[in-house]
């Protein structure tokens, strides 16, 4: 991601801060990082207020935003401090990579970030006390930062009214059929490590709960699975081609004919454009949702093809825009241990690249904010099958399931 957008250097948010400080509380320091005797009505600054605007920095950058919005909430002068646009902006650059999922509700408007940097006088005028006017809406990087952020996005969730709620209990007191997915995507072929083969021997995470007892003109075969002990659902695997060619493509790097589509031609921009075969289309009307399984791993871009196959799959379904789609970014194993991360804010090696796709990306890649589908992009290992419950149980949620 950091090569996608404009990069933000901290001198240039410290400068934004010092300018700030230096035009609203130019009696709050000294270089001698002794308080200043205030004789007026305002309260004497607090140790923190009279650190360098520096320090003052680097300790917001290892806080995490519920701790920072905290800071904010502690005088007038942090709340206007943590309100700095420039910074929310390098936290959104800094950290965006790094969630492990987005989805329809908490994506950020990433065009914020092609936008050009406020100026001075902006970021100033927009922070100025006493005012209640919010951040320039066009550059509120702090809101567009706490709803995607994982650890913070819980509150922008809509909130259930009370008949839902009454409605969902009597729901579940009646015997509903298990919600069948049709899951399908290079990731299923690409990748070294199988995921449909690891989830069928996977009972410590998903316990096989039916054999496969469901097939359509041989293209795959329903599975039944058990979510937390007691959800039963079903995925139909779609494979574009059989087992042969798949593994010769994949040992050769290769790619090959998806059996599942036709191309019927190109667009007006140029995009391809494709169509089911009527025993997909069969598929699409009769499950409850979808399972794209990408590619994630590093030099695997995303075509035009897959974008315009997750489309004409959505466009199959009956015309039903409230079916899910939940996009498993894959990858075969684990990152290695020097780059991953135990924790959203910990002090590790954030300047070396992850070995993946980062989920807000692979979302933009995949043309997602633009579908009228509910859908949620989850980072996923194919061996260890990490990140795979998090993503069924918002699939499930979204079938009705009570959890």
């Amino acid at each position: 991601m950091a090569g996608h957008y404009q990069q933000l250097s901290k001198s240039v948010v410290i400068r934004s801060l010092r300018q700030f400080r230096d035009r609203y509380f130019p009696n709050s320091w000294k270089d001698d990082l002794t308080p200043v005797v205030d004789t007026g009505e305002e309260p004497e600054p607090g140790f923190l207020d009279t650190l360098p605007v520096d320090i003052q920095f680097l300790i917001m950058t290892l806080l995490c935003p519920g701790d920072i919005c905290r800071l904010g909430a502690t005088s007038r002068y942090w709340r206007a401090m943590v309100r700095d646009p420039l910074l929310w902006r390098y936290f959104l650059l800094r950290d965006m990579p790094f969630w492990p999922s987005i989805d329809h509700v908490t994506m950020p408007q990433l065009e914020l970030l092609d936008a050009p940097l406020i100026n001075e006088q902006e970021s100033l005028e927009d922070r100025e006390e006493g005012g209640d006017k919010v951040m320039g809406s066009k550059f509120d990087y702090m809101s567009e930062y706490l709803k995607g952020c994982p650890s913070c996005r819980q509150q922008w969730l809509p909130s259930r009214a009370a008949y839902d709620v009454v409605t969902s209990f009597l729901q579940s007191l009646v015997a509903s059929s298990e919600p069948r997915y049709a899951m399908f995507g290079p990731g299923m072929e690409q990748l070294d490590v199988s995921i449909v083969r690891r989830l069928m021997h996977a009972p410590d995470v998903l316990p096989v709960s039916g054999t496969p007892h469901r097939q359509i003109n041989g293209i795959g075969s329903g599975i039944s699975y058990m979510f937390n002990n007691q959800h039963k659902f079903n995925i139909l695997t779609l494979y574009s081609t059989n087992r042969a060619e798949r593994e010769r493509a994949r040992v050769q790097q290769q790619s090959i004919s998806n059996k599942l589509f036709t191309c019927e031609g190109t667009d007006d921009s140029g995009s391809p454009v494709y169509s089911p075969t009527p025993q997909v289309q069969q598929v699409c009307q009769v499950v409850d949702g979808f399972i794209y399984v990408a590619n994630a791993e590093p030099g695997r871009g995303v075509g035009e093809s897959e974008v315009a196959q997750i489309r004409a799959v959505l466009n199959s379904a009956g015309g039903s825009a409230s079916r899910p789609l939940l996009v498993l970014s894959c990858v075969s194993r684990e990152e290695p241990e020097a780059v991953r991360t135990t924790s959203l804010h910990a002090v590790t090696s954030r300047n070396t690249a992850r070995c993946r796709t980062p989920c807000v990306d692979m979302a933009k890649t995949l043309g997602l904010p633009q579908l009228a589908n509910p859908w949620m992009v989850q980072d996923t290992v194919a061996e260890s099958l990490s990140g795979l419950l998090d993503g069924i149980a918002w699939l499930l949620r979204c079938s009705g399931v009570k959890l």
